[in-house]
């Protein structure tokens, strides 16, 4: 006997948004609106004025708007699909497939600094220390309030659970992380690191003349980013795959909610379907079998457990 359940009550709902889907959707275009108005200015007043400093900074610029508007779309497309019936497990994922794609730009986007930097390293440019200063500072506070509105909501990280013998059990899963969100937060980031280290390359080139300064401190910036990118790789592939972290402690818990004399795990799958939302399929052999709901109630208190398909098998005693 079998039986396959929903969090929600109706067994047909799939609905595997993270909590915060709605606030991060808002934010996210906000955050390209700062963005882009940024950098519409930027380019406008570089070749009103001619500063190669701005016109540049306002392209760069656009290469994070960009990526922003991959996480953007990604939570638009996320909702409107959310009960669509030819997504089985829900649209919960869509978020991860687009923090994976946006950790691929910030990858390129650290291979072009990087580039870049190398190269006016070997031939040197000159450069217009207070303008190139000026536009700096206008980028990171830019991004800064970005980051802000990026950051992410804590407040449902950490679940505690009431028990038969009345002890609170605390129970870190760390997976309410939203990988798209974290890859519109890490752009941003990732551009006020690079003014961050232009404005103290340019302060003391400006100081002591020292022009290899600024492409070494863009070596430096790029290898940060393209670390940044290759954990956020790691993170969002991880889950797109299926893959179970080394930490996560949900299937112990599962057996261990399940599992005693009588009863016995023969084969059980969990797998994150949304930020939060984790579902699973459990097997299990018994000596005195029960209804798949009475072993759904067994598992009622692991908050992450959004869906969960039951197998129940007899064995003989």
């Amino acid at each position: 006997m079998n039986e396959n359940i929903g969090r929600l009550g109706n067994p047909h709902e799939h609905v595997f948004l993270g909590k915060s889907h709605a606030r991060n959707e808002r934010r996210t275009w906000l955050a390209i609106a700062l963005t882009a108005t940024m950098m519409v200015a930027e380019i406008v007043a570089g070749s009103l004025y001619g500063s190669m400093a701005l016109t540049a900074d306002g392209w760069h610029m656009s290469t994070h708007a960009a990526a922003m508007l991959i996480a953007a779309l990604a939570y638009l497309y996320a909702r409107r699909h959310a009960r669509d019936p030819r997504f089985t497990f829900g649209t919960g994922k869509v978020g991860d497939l687009a923090g994976f794609a946006s950790a691929v730009v910030l990858a390129l986007v650290a291979l072009l600094i990087g580039w870049e930097s190398l190269v006016r390293l070997y031939n040197p440019v000159t450069i217009d220390f207070s303008q190139a200063i000026g536009v700096a500072v206008i980028g990171l506070v830019v991004n800064l309030a970005s980051a802000w509105l990026l950051r992410e909501d804590h407040s449902h990280h950490h679940h505690g659970h009431q028990h038969d013998g009345g002890h609170d059990h605390a129970h870190h899963h760390g997976h309410a992380t939203d990988n798209n969100l974290r890859a519109a937060y890490l752009h941003v980031l990732a551009d006020a690191l690079t003014s961050v280290l232009a404005i103290a390359a340019l302060l003391l080139g400006s100081l002591y003349g020292w022009l290899w300064l600024d492409p070494a401190m863009g070596v430096v910036g790029a290898l940060v980013i393209a670390r940044w990118s290759w954990g956020l790789i790691r993170q969002s592939g991880a889950v797109l795959i299926d893959y179970v972290p080394a930490g996560e402690n949900l299937p112990a818990e599962i057996r261990e909610a399940i599992e005693g004399e009588a009863d016995r795990i023969t084969d059980l799958h969990v797998w994150q379907v949304g930020p939060g939302h984790h579902a699973a399929i459990v097997s299990l052999e018994s000596e005195r079998p029960q209804p798949p709901a009475f072993y759904r109630e067994k598992l009622a208190h692991i908050d992450d457990l959004s869906h969960v398909t039951i197998e129940v098998e007899s064995r003989a005693a």
